[in-house]
């Protein structure tokens, strides 16, 4: 398990998506002229994050982050609590990004966090041997070394009780839910029921998961993908999805990234944000 396969090459919003292409630039979709979008200058990305948020959070306003290879940080859009705040970041090899916050994992296993303060979600200052982190809504899930969990932040569904959680190999953090990958293929979730935490505990062979707002996706052996929770916008709507590398789920969308570099989309396009049909990103990396 490394760091760099943490790296993701997609990230769903509420209203708009953002894909990493093998030259380093960044594609977005969504609303045309939205601060979110203002990529075009971006070079040398090595991954990419959204903030993504419920539905009934806000305006739906967010913010993009991306990592460059040289381990500094850029972000644009919505940046009322500081979350784009990161230009001063360096040595960071992993990002993720929720509601009003960006967190960055460092080389040395800690992790960084700028952005709102109010839920307990930005306090990461404590946590080492990382190997990845992840942002919800309200709260920040951190994956360390040995295969365990911590959290922080809001808990008003059990959205952080992660404590007993071993063996694990990736996390994901939704609205009200956390969602993670274990080593043997299995994917354990807490938090909100509506979420499809209770469906998912049937799922086998899982090779990466993802969490939206109100739903969860995970892909499966052979390039199949599973969905789980709320499907009031179709973003669901994912079982005929063939080799899949990588998912992201948005508010009320998903994306699925192929091993051919094309990127499928399903659910919300009020705003155009799954307009993805001309695509063509890294699929590997």
């Amino acid at each position: 398990m490394t760091k760099q396969s943490f790296r993701a090459r997609i990230a769903a919003g509420r209203r708009h998506s953002v894909g990493l292409t093998a030259d380093g630039s960044v594609l977005t979709a969504g609303i045309p002229k939205a601060e979110e979008r203002r990529v075009e200058r971006w070079s040398g990305i090595v991954a990419v994050a959204v903030g993504n948020v419920h539905t009934a959070s806000n305006t739906g306003r967010s913010h993009t982050v991306g990592l460059l290879e040289n381990g500094t940080v850029v972000a644009t859009g919505w940046n009322n609590n500081g979350q784009c705040d990161v230009d001063s970041w360096t040595n960071v090899v992993g990002i993720a990004a929720g509601w009003r916050r960006t967190l960055a994992l460092l080389a040395d296993g800690t992790a960084r966090a700028a952005g709102r303060q109010s839920e307990g979600a930005c306090d990461v200052d404590e946590w080492n041997e990382l190997v990845a982190v992840a942002a919800g809504d309200w709260h920040s899930i951190g994956l360390r070394a040995d295969g365990t969990a911590v959290a922080v932040g809001n808990n008003r569904r059990g959205q952080c009780e992660v404590t007993g959680w071993h063996d694990l190999q990736a996390v994901a953090a939704g609205y009200l839910h956390t969602v993670a990958l274990t080593r043997d293929g299995h994917v354990v979730a807490t938090g909100d029921r509506t979420s499809g935490v209770e469906d998912i505990a049937v799922w086998r062979d899982a090779v990466a998961v993802a969490a939206g707002s109100c739903h969860t996706v995970a892909i499966v052996a052979g390039g199949r993908v599973l969905a789980a929770g709320d499907n009031s916008r179709g973003q669901c709507d994912v079982a005929s999805w063939r080799e899949v590398v990588a998912v992201a789920a948005g508010s009320t969308h998903t994306l699925g990234l192929r091993a051919d570099g094309s990127v499928l989309a399903a659910g919300n396009n009020d705003d155009r944000q799954c307009d993805t049909a001309g695509w063509h990103l890294a699929a590997s990396g």
